[in-house]
């Protein structure tokens, strides 16, 4: 009983130091300078953060961009949410940001 008093807290204080570490992830916007599809990474100007290399791999979400294949040097207005692994960007989420289209509000009736 004693042990479990003790063990409890201390295993719940390393998770909650844990986790954030585990689950931060940093976001990008800005513009494509480059892409290099052999090695599946791509280089993103972000103008508050500088110039950023970030690998794709299988688990990476693509929005309104075609995949790897859709990126291409110039373009704009690209957002990124990328974890750190191994000393590298690892996107999670790539997708091209604005757009237009309905963004709720009345009928038209």
């Amino acid at each position: 009983m004693k042990i479990t008093r003790i063990a409890i807290p201390a295993l719940l204080a390393t998770a909650v130091m844990a986790a954030p570490a585990a689950a931060a992830a940093a976001q990008f916007e800005g513009t494509v300078l480059s892409v290099n599809r052999e090695k599946r990474t791509f280089r993103l100007d972000d103008s508050e953060r500088g110039v950023k290399r970030i690998k794709v791999n299988g688990n990476t979400r693509f929005e309104r961009i075609n995949g790897l294949r859709g990126l291409h040097a110039g373009m704009r207005r690209v957002e990124v949410v990328a974890k750190r692994r191994d000393g590298r960007w690892v996107a999670v989420e790539v997708e091209r940001s604005g757009g237009g289209g309905e963004h709720g509000g009345g009928d038209d009736d």
